[in-house]
């Protein structure tokens, strides 16, 4: 099979993962996304998902994971988001175990599959809640994973060491449509502006210079 220039995106409809999305497109790659329903607490982000992707002519699936053992604030009913004065140098209690190692386990799964080697993650580790799988530490070690699976694929976090300004800043140069984007840990109608993301948004947006659409 001849090789394309085919991407799997790890999207989200935050941010960075949209910000990655367009990034790899002006790299001209086709790009497949991966939406994952792990069990939030709302669909908001999944529903801007498919519409960003939409939008930008990409090709997406919805993956369903089953996370019964759930006990963290993003995912378990028994929990609130949490609401912190200052930014937490913690692992905070949205941090989803093993999350973003089980969505680029079915990344490899589905790059393998259709014969793909370009796997982008929008991980940030300058302006970001501290989850340990958010790392250059993690990206190196997952990249080593698939150098022992014996496969060509490589994990590509473009925004890894960027902070949420500079991120914009790539962005807007890319044509992002940040107003469809979906950042906040809460499903209302509009971002909450007190969780951790939406904190790290802001702070992004008002060091870019830049006013956020999504609050217009």
């Amino acid at each position: 099979m001849k090789m394309e220039k085919r991407a799997i995106i790890l999207f989200s409809s935050g941010l960075d993962s949209t910000t990655v999305l367009y990034y790899a497109m002006s790299k001209g790659y086709k790009c497949s996304c991966l939406i994952f329903d792990y069990g939030q607490k709302h669909k908001k982000e999944i529903l801007s998902a498919v519409k960003i992707a939409d939008s930008a002519k990409a090709e997406y699936s919805v993956i369903k994971i089953n996370l019964p053992w759930s006990n963290d604030a993003l995912t378990s009913k028994n929990k609130e988001i949490p609401v912190h004065k200052h930014l937490t140098k913690t692992v905070p209690s949205t941090y989803v175990p093993g999350r973003n190692t089980l969505f680029l386990s079915y990344a490899l799964s589905f790059a393998q599959s259709i014969n793909v080697r370009a796997i982008f993650i929008g991980v940030n580790s300058v302006d970001f809640s501290n989850y340990p799988d958010c790392t250059p530490k993690f990206i190196e070690a997952y990249n080593n994973v698939l150098k022992v699976l014996k496969t060509k694929i490589v994990i590509h976090a473009p925004l890894l060491n960027l902070n949420k300004a500079q991120i914009i800043k790539l962005g807007t140069k890319l044509n992002v449509p940040y107003k469809d984007t979906w950042t906040c840990y809460n499903g209302c109608e509009k971002p909450c502006m007190e969780c951790d993301s939406c904190k790290l948004r802001a702070k992004g947006f008002k060091e870019a210079g830049i006013n956020d659409p999504a609050l217009d």
